[in-house]
């Protein structure tokens, strides 16, 4: 799949030298919390998820990008009501990079890998979003 087809996530954009990014509106301010640069889409997607869940709390999951992963990501993540910006910063960062942990290894894996994961890959295959599940990023 080419770069301009791949999947947009809420609260992810891709930077001109490959690498994904993820921040997101703190509520009530203009201020922005910056989540981390990952090798994949899918990881930025999880920090913005989680980072959303703990700064709303929503009673409603649809406007995540992935729904059935938060909710066991939070409870391993320890995700309490009082978290500072910076301790739902730390959340988002830790859950994304267990995503792109899973995505390098498999990566490197891959016998049709140049080596080297993300960063300027045009030819990135997101994985289907029915083979994801908590279990392969903990």
């Amino acid at each position: 799949m080419a770069s301009s087809e791949t999947k947009k996530y809420k609260g992810v954009r891709r930077r001109k030298w490959g690498k994904w990014v993820s921040e997101i509106r703190v509520p009530g301010s203009q201020e922005r919390l910056w989540l981390g640069s990952y090798s994949s889409p899918e990881a930025a997607a999880v920090a913005h998820d989680v980072a959303y869940y703990c700064l709303r709390r929503p009673s409603n999951l649809d406007h995540l990008n992935f729904p059935p992963m938060v909710l066991p990501l939070t409870n391993h993540l320890l995700i309490r009501d009082d978290m500072s910006p910076g301790s739902i910063q730390k959340a988002a960062s830790d859950a994304a990079m267990a995503v792109d942990a899973q995505y390098i290894c498999n990566s490197l894996a891959d016998p049709g890998s140049r080596g080297r994961a993300g960063a300027g890959d045009d030819n990135y295959t997101p994985p289907n979003h029915q083979d994801l599940s908590i279990q392969d990023y903990m």
